[in-house]
C-alpha cells in the first residue's frame, strides 16, 4: 500500500492484530509480527518489567498472560510518525484492571517493536485534575480538624499505632519520587533517611558538584522545575529542591533514621523492621519494603598493599566533601570516571597538587557536544515542539535495550568525528580512552556497569594542560609512608589518597539489613547481562532486579539517576498499590525464590 497514509496503516494493523489476538495469540503474532520482533511490557500483560525477543518468546508470553490481562479497546492515539521504512504509532487499550498505553513500530505492515505499559489502575486512579480532593468541608463543625491538625495526628500515629503499608529505605531522589507516587495512590508510606535533612545526600557531596544531566531530563514527578531553573543544577540547589519537594508533597519522611534490621513474616504478610531514629529504637511492620539507596550499595572497601604504613589520609570518594584542607598538598586520586574527575577538579581548585591514577580506559564526552547531539528528546527544542517529559519518557522506554546499542554507536561515531581534535589532545596527555567494547559509548556503559565514563565539564582541560597529572597503563604496587609506588617502580608523593573506586551492588545493602542468604537469593542489581566486564551474563534484556518483583516476596529495589527514578517510580508504585489493594498480580517470568 505505497500510497496509504501512515495513520490508516497503523489503525488497520492495530484493529486486525487485536481481533486476531482475541482468537489465537500464536496466529496473531505469526501473522502480524516480524520474525525478529521485540515486545517490552511494563506490567500491562506480565505484571513484570520484561522484554520478549523473537516471535516464540512473544507467543509464550501471550499464551500465559492473555486470559488474565483480557485486553480490549485498542485505539491509535495521535498521528503516527514515519522514519524511513518505519511507522511509529502510539495507542491506548485496557486490561481487566488497568488503562494502558503503548507504542508500536511497524515495518512492511508488521510489528518490529511493541511497547505496552499500565497508565493507571481503573479502581484506584490518582486524584488529580477534575478528581482532585476538595480540601475542606463546607459546613460548621465543632469537632472540625484542620489540615495542620490532621497532619500532626497522622505523623504522630504513623509507625506507632498506625503502620505504613510501605517502608522506603533511603530518602534521596529515588525514595522521594517513589514516596510521591505512593502518596497519590493512597498508600501509607514511610521514608527513612539517615541524614539530618532531606537533600543532604546532595549537600554533603564535594563542593563543586553540579548535575551533569540537563534540567529537561531531571524533573521530579508532579512538580517540574520552573522555567528559570538552570540547565545544570548545583548540588546544594538540588538538595534544597528535594527538601522543598518533601514538604510540598506532604511525604512522611523520618530523618536521622537508620534501618538496623528487617525480617519478613511470610505467614503474616508483613516485615518486622527495626529502626534507629535519632538513638531511639522503633519497630515498624510494613507490608512492602523498598531499598532506594541509589543505583548502588555500600562503598567498595579501600584495600591497598601497605596502606597501614601510609602516613597521610586515605578515604573513599563517598567521604570526600571539600578539598580546602588539602591546599598545597600532594593528592592521588584513584580512578578516572565521573567521581574521580570531579574530585580531582575540586582538589585542584583548592590548591592541591593532583595525580589521577587511571586503572582502565574511560569513555569521555564533552558536555556541550552531548547537549547538542545526545539530548534531542530532552531539550528546549523538544519542549518547543510540544514534547512533554511524560511523552519523552515513554518514547525512551519504548525502545528495547537490545536495540539501543545500534543507535548509540551511530551517535558516538558522530561525536568522535565532531570532537576528533579534543580526543587527540586528551590521548596525547596520557589519558586512556575507549567507547566500550562495541563502540557504543557512555549510555551503554551506564546501563551495563554504571561505571567507566565521564561527561566533561572542565576536568579534561586541566588534564590536557598538565594541571592534573594522569598516570595510566600501570597499577599500584604498594603504599609507602609518603607515597604510592606504581608497578613500574615510580613513587608518586602523596599526602592524601582519595579512592574513587565505586560501590558494591545494592543487594549488598540487603545482606547487611535482612540477611546474606536473602541477598544471595536475589542476586546483583543493575546491569543487562551483556557479558562485558562488570556486567556478567546471561543476557537479561532488562536491568537486573530494578523496579520489578525480586526473588524475595515484598522486597523491591528503586533508584538510578533523576530521570530513571522519575519514570520507574510510577511502576514500582503501581505494583505496590495493586498488592496492597488485593488486585491479582500474576507475574510472568517471576524470579525464582
Amino acid at each position: 500500500m505505497p500510497n496509504t497514509a501512515p495513520s490508516e496503516i497503523a489503525e488497520n494493523w492495530l484493529a486486525r492484530f487485536s481481533a486476531a489476538l482475541a482468537e489465537s495469540p500464536r496466529k496473531a503474532v505469526e501473522e502480524f509480527f516480524l520474525e525478529d520482533c521485540y515486545w517490552r511490557d511494563l506490567l500491562a500483560f506480565t505484571w513484570n518489567i520484561k522484554t520478549m525477543e523473537g516471535r516464540d518468546a512473544v507467543i509464550a508470553m501471550l499464551e500465559a498472560t492473555l486470559a488474565s490481562a483480557s485486553p480490549t479497546e485498542w485505539h491509535v492515539s495521535g498521528e503516527p510518525s514515519v522514519d524511513g521504512d518505519t511507522i511509529e504509532a502510539w495507542f491506548t487499550f485496557e486490561t481487566g484492571v488497568a488503562r494502558c498505553e503503548g507504542v508500536a513500530r511497524l515495518r512492511g505492515g508488521r510489528c518490529w517493536t511493541m511497547f505496552t505499559a499500565i497508565r493507571d489502575l481503573k479502581a484506584f486512579p490518582e486524584k488529580k485534575g477534575a478528581t482532585r480532593p476538595l480540601g475542606i468541608r463546607h459546613k460548621a463543625d465543632p469537632d472540625r480538624e484542620t489540615w495542620s491538625e490532621t497532619k500532626r495526628r497522622w505523623q504522630a500515629e504513623l509507625g506507632t499505632s498506625r503502620q505504613p503499608d510501605c517502608l522506603v529505605i533511603g530518602g534521596g531522589q529515588g525514595g522521594i519520587a517513589l514516596g510521591a507516587r505512593l502518596k497519590q495512590l493512597d498508600v501509607p508510606t514511610l521514608i527513612v533517611e539517615q541524614n539530618e535533612r532531606a537533600g543532604d545526600s546532595w549537600r554533603r557531596r564535594y563542593r563543586s558538584l553540579v548535575l551533569h544531566d540537563p534540567v529537561w531530563y531531571d524533573h521530579l514527578p508532579y512538580i517540574p522545575f520552573p522555567d528559570h531553573w538552570p540547565v545544570f543544577t548545583p548540588k546544594d540547589k538540588m538538595g534544597d529542591w528535594l527538601e522543598m519537594y518533601v514538604k510540598v508533597m506532604e511525604l512522611d519522611y523520618w530523618t536521622s533514621t537508620r534501618c538496623v534490621s528487617a525480617f519478613y513474616e511470610a505467614g503474616k504478610g508483613f516485615w518486622t523492621v527495626e529502626l534507629d531514629r535519632g538513638g531511639e529504637r522503633v519497630e515498624v511492620k510494613p507490608r512492602q519494603l523498598v531499598f532506594a539507596t541509589g543505583a548502588y550499595g555500600p562503598p567498595r572497601a579501600v584495600e591497598l598493599p601497605g596502606m597501614e604504613s601510609f602516613a597521610g589520609e586515605i578515604l573513599h570518594s563517598s567521604r570526600y566533601s571539600d578539598g580546602s584542607r588539602f591546599r598545597g598538598k600532594d593528592c592521588v586520586v584513584i580512578g578516572a570516571a565521573s567521581s574521580a574527575h570531579d574530585v580531582a577538579v575540586d582538589l585542584w581548585e583548592a590548591g592541591a597538587n593532583v595525580t589521577m591514577i587511571q586503572r582502565s580506559p574511560t569513555t569521555v564526552v564533552r558536555s556541550d557536544t552531548l547537549m547538542e547531539v545526545g539530548f534531542e528528546t530532552y531539550s528546549e527544542r523538544a519542549v518547543e515542539r510540544g514534547m512533554t517529559v511524560d511523552k519523552a519518557d515513554t518514547l525512551t522506554a519504548s525502545m528495547p535495550f537490545a536495540l539501543v546499542p545500534a543507535g548509540q554507536k551511530v551517535l558516538y561515531d558522530l561525536i568522535r568525528a565532531r570532537d576528533r581534535d579534543f580526543y587527540r589532545r586528551l590521548s596525547e596527555s596520557g589519558f586512556l580512552l575507549d567507547f566500550g567494547h562495541d563502540e557504543t559509548g557512555l549510555l551503554m556503559k551506564a546501563y551495563r556497569t554504571g561505571s567507566g565514563y565521564y561527561i566533561d565539564v572542565g576536568a579534561c582541560d586541566l588534564i590536557m594542560d598538565g594541571k592534573i597529572r594522569v598516570r595510566s597503563g600501570q597499577g599500584i604496587s604498594f603504599l609507602t609512608p609518603t607515597g604510592v609506588v606504581m608497578e613500574d617502580g615510580e613513587e608518586i608523593r602523596a599526602d592524601a589518597v582519595i579512592a574513587c573506586i565505586g560501590y558494591y551492588s545494592m543487594h549488598e545493602t540487603v545482606a547487611g539489613i535482612v540477611s546474606r542468604e536473602t541477598a544471595d537469593r536475589i542476586g546483583p542489581c543493575w546491569g543487562l547481562g551483556s557479558g562485558t566486564r562488570g556486567d556478567p551474563g546471561p543476557w537479561q534484556g532488562e536491568l537486573r532486579n530494578m523496579w520489578k518483583p525480586t526473588a524475595q516476596e515484598a522486597l523491591w529495589f528503586h533508584g538510578g539517576n533523576l530521570a530513571l527514578s522519575r519514570y520507574y517510580s510510577k511502576f514500582v508504585a503501581l505494583q505496590i498499590k495493586a498488592r496492597v489493594a488485593g488486585i491479582n498480580t500474576p507475574v510472568y517470568g517471576a524470579p525464582s525464590g
